[in-house]
Parts: C-alpha cells; structure tokens; sequence
C-alpha cells in the first residue's frame, strides 16, 4: 500500500509541477487586472483633429492639419479630417462606449481651434470651451477620469502665418495662453494633464523628413521647398519644451494647490536594441533611445540637453539660459510613454550605412539621428511579427524594457504608458466582419500588458495604461487606411462597431480578479483530495 500511495503522490506532484509551468508561461504572455495596483488607470486614447470633425462648426477656426489635408498629395487617398468620425456631435454616444468596456479613464486632445480659433489674434470661442465642458461632465458621471492633453500636433494655421510656428520663440507665449485659458475652464475637473504629444515626433515629421505641416526638411531627409534638417527640428523642439515648462509653471502655481492635479509630457518611444552584439551597436542602440525620448525628458528633470547630444551636435543644439535652466528643470509630475514596437540600431561611426527599404531612416552619416540607422530587420529576419504599420513590430518585451529605461534615467518618476497600440495588416483589403474578428490585435495587448505588469512587479512606478485607439479614426499621413481602433468605424454611416478587442478589453477590466485564484484553487484542491482518495486504498 506504501509504494501504491509513493506513485500517486509522485504522480500528483508531477500533474502538479505541468499545472504550474503551465500557468507561469500563459502569465508571460497575458496578464489580469489584478496583477495591476489599486488605482491603475485603464483607457483609451483619441486625438482632438483624428476623431472630432466638424471643423468649421460653431466658431472653430483653421489648424495647420486642417489646411495641410486640404493640399493635394498630402494624405493617403486624398483623405482628411474634416468629418472624421463626428465625434463632435457623437460624443455620448462614445462616452457610452467607453462605460461599457468598463474604461476608468479617457486620454483626449483638445482642438486649439476649437478654443481659441486665431489663437491671440483672436476672441475666445466660447462655443468650444461649452463642447469640451460637456465631454469631461459626461465622463465624470460615467466614472471615467479626464486625462487631457492640450496638443497633438495641430495648432492655429495663423500661428503658422503670422509666427513661423514652432519655429519662433513667440509659441511659447501663444501656448502658455491657450493653457491658461484650458486650465481656467477644465481645471476643477481635469486631474491629469499633458501638455504636447510626442513633440520628438512632430519635430522628426514636421522637420527633419517633411511629411507633416509646415512640410520642412532638406537634403538627404526629403525634398522641400524650404527648411534645414539638422538644425530646425532642434529650434522647434527647444520652443516646445520651453512652452512646456512656462505652462506647468504656471499649473502648479495657481491650480495645483487648488485641485491637485498632475502635469507632464509624452513622448513617442520606440525600444531599441543592437543589430550586432558588439560594443559599436549596443552603444547606437543607446544613443538612439537618448536622440529620441531623453531629448525630451532630460531637460525636463536635469535641466539639460542629453551630454551624449551634445556631443555630437555641438553649438547646433540650442541651450538654455539660467533662468530657462530653472524653469525646465523637474517640470514634469510624470512621464508619458507612447511604446508601439521595438527597432535594431547599427552604429554609423565605425561603419558605413545604406538605407534600402522602408524600414530604415535615412541619414545615418548625420548627427541629427545620432550617427545611427534604425531597422525593422536583421539578416532577413523582422525582429518580431509585421504590423499594418511598417516600423511597428511586435517586440512584447519591448514595454518592459524602455518602462525599465525610464525607471533608472529617471529615478522612477511616475508614469504612463499613454499609447500603445496594434494596426491591422491589409487594412484596405480586409472587410468589416475580419477587422471585427480581431484576434491579433487581442493577442498583442495581452502579451504587452503581460511585459507592462512584469515591470511593475520589479518596482517601476507605472500607474496607468492607455490603448490606442478607442476607434479606427484619421491616421494622419495614412488617413483612414491604417485601423488601431477597439471599435470599427463605417465611413459610410459613421456607426461604431464592437470589435473581438472592445470585448476582450471590457471582460479583461470587469471580469472578477479572484476568479482564476478560484479556479486555481479548486483545481489543486481537487488534485489533493483526489490523491488522498487514492493512497487510502
């Protein structure tokens, strides 16, 4: 009876270990709720110009996107934003949507235009601060948290005019403005706040490769008819985090104290790793997430342009005087994280660098890029599965590991992952019940969700999670081609649609925590009385 009762004790403790290895590897790739702080905040993102539409109604004035979409050529199928998806006039509607995913929390630009139409130039447009009043109230009565960002990308084409845009120091003035008028409004309501959306974004787009407005650039980055590659996105970057800093100066001394709300910036951040194992690219590899994301934040919580920056662009990076030095340094309560996939870097100092597809930047021999080239492959091989977008891949272990770089640049600030999201392959062949029916995009935020949790656990301090996007909505240069949404959107009717992902989101946030610790437990429970059962005989 004793070696009867050896076997199934062995034979249990085996069924056991396959139990438990089982489980750990379904953990690594997908995680629960409950595996996140009390607290966490769970959204969705949208962008004022990429879903709001209505872009002349009730007093709004024109935006650089606005009149950029307008030129021929400019976007993918001729497409704009001037309709989008009427968000203005659906916004219950989509507020709905988001309570009944169970979101308790919504990321949302505010249109420039919409509040101030000709930005100084002009009155205030009272009709924009009533819509955006009515936004925030319908979400707080759902239990969803506001979490605005004052701009993405789009500003007053008259700035653009009159100014030069980001350009010209002015812009500064011109944005401290227009959130101070925001902060007035919103304020007592709006507990989260950033400031510019990924602006080492807009000044790679805008001014190093020319794809967006004021469409500058030059020699080798693009072919413009005006514009300086290596020296205005420098320029507009230095604008923008001065404008940044002069407007949460001005929050945290006047409405902070009041509503103690927080402050901060985003940034769009790619991880990056070594092409070769070799001291050359692992060093590209890092001066590629410096060029990118410290270029931002640095200054933000030292007071200081990144030294490896320096280095390599010398006087052509602006700096900033004492009192600036001041003003910017620690202007930030968090960090905005916008992750969407994962790059190679290969040095361009010690070796030569041909760019020869879509997945490599041009101007590896430059220093503007850092003397590096990005790509999406290595000897034939993507470095994790294609996406409808050419750079983003899906590299899970990619979120862990730039949570992870912030953490130790930045002493663990606070942060937010604000975007992170999936674009479907073949979007323009792919028809609305198959975009419906959207297991991949299920399967990559529930591996990057595994990653984001996996840092928690090793202490980063991350205290909210953001899926681009709500629903399929204007992607900028792409138009309405490329679909990031939860919710499908019909460009003929304009009606939301429910994909597999809005399901799949809704029960991973209001699917009860404890339920897999119960199943889990019955399951052992079951092994053990079982087991016992069997030794007695």
């Amino acid at each position: 009876m004793k070696s009867s009762s050896n076997y199934f004790s062995c034979l249990f403790l085996l069924c056991l270990l396959l139990f438990v290895s089982v489980n750990s590897f379904e953990e690594q790739q997908s995680a629960e709720r409950s595996q996140f702080p009390d607290g966490f905040l769970f959204g969705a993102t949208t962008s004022a110009y990429q879903i709001e539409g209505a872009f002349l109604e009730d007093g709004k004035g024109l935006s650089n996107w606005d009149v950029f979409t307008h030129t021929k050529g400019r976007i993918k199928n001729g497409d704009n934003g001037d309709i989008a998806d009427d968000h203005y006039h659906r916004f219950q509607e989509d507020v709905e949507l988001m309570h009944s995913i169970g979101l308790n929390a919504y990321r949302f630009s505010v249109s420039w235009t919409r509040i101030l139409p000709r930005g100084s130039f002009g009155k205030v447009n009272l009709a924009g601060i009533m819509f955006y009043n009515k936004l925030i109230d319908s979400l707080l009565l759902k239990g969803i948290k506001p979490f605005m960002t004052l701009n993405h990308h789009d500003h007053p084409q008259e700035l653009e005019e009159q100014h030069g845009g980001w350009l010209n120091p002015l812009m500064q003035e011109e944005f401290y403005y227009f959130a101070q008028i925001c902060f007035e409004s919103f304020g007592d309501r709006v507990k989260y706040w950033t400031t510019i959306n990924e602006p080492n974004m807009f000044a790679e787009m805008a001014y190093v490769r020319g794809v967006y407005p004021p469409v500058h650039c030059s020699q080798p980055f693009g072919n413009c008819s005006a514009g300086n590659s290596d020296t205005e996105p420098l320029v507009a970057m230095h604008n923008m985090l001065l404008a940044h800093a002069k407007a949460a100066k001005l929050y945290r001394e006047h409405f902070q104290p009041k509503y103690g709300g927080l402050i901060g910036i985003v940034v769009h951040a790619f991880m990056y790793k070594p092409l070769r194992n070799n001291d050359f690219d692992r060093d590209a590899a890092n001066r590629a997430l410096v060029f990118t994301a410290a270029w931002v934040f640095d200054p933000l919580v030292y007071g200081y342009y990144p030294p490896e920056m320096r280095k390599y662009l010398g006087d052509a990076l602006p700096r900033f005087t004492s009192d600036e030095r001041k003003l910017i340094k620690d202007s930030i309560d968090f960090i905005g994280i916008n992750h969407y996939g994962t790059l190679y870097a290969k040095d361009c100092i010690y070796s030569s660098c041909v760019c020869s597809n879509s997945s490599c930047i041009a101007g590896g021999d430059h220093p503007i890029h850092g003397y590096l080239i990005t790509l999406g492959e290595k000897d034939g091989v993507s470095i994790g599965e294609q996406t409808g977008m050419s750079r983003f891949f899906v590299v899970p272990e990619g979120m862990e590991e730039i949570v992870d770089y912030m953490k130790k640049r930045y002493h663990n600030k606070p942060m937010f992952v604000t975007e992170n999201g999936y674009s479907s392959l073949n979007p323009t062949t792919a028809q609305a019940d198959e975009l419906q029916h959207d297991i991949k995009r299920v399967e990559f935020h529930k591996s990057y969700l595994a990653s984001l949790a996996r840092a928690i656990r090793n202490g980063s301090d991350v205290r909210g999670y953001f899926i681009w996007s709500l629903m399929d909505n204007f992607e900028w240069t792409s138009g309405y081609e490329l679909k990031f949404g939860l919710y499908y959107v019909d460009r003929a009717t304009l009606d939301r649609v429910p994909k597999l992902s809005a399901k799949w989101y809704r029960d991973f946030l209001t699917k009860s925590s404890s339920l897999r610790a119960e199943e889990t437990r019955k399951a052992i429970s079951f092994k053990y009385t079982q087991a016992d059962h069997l030794s007695d005989k």
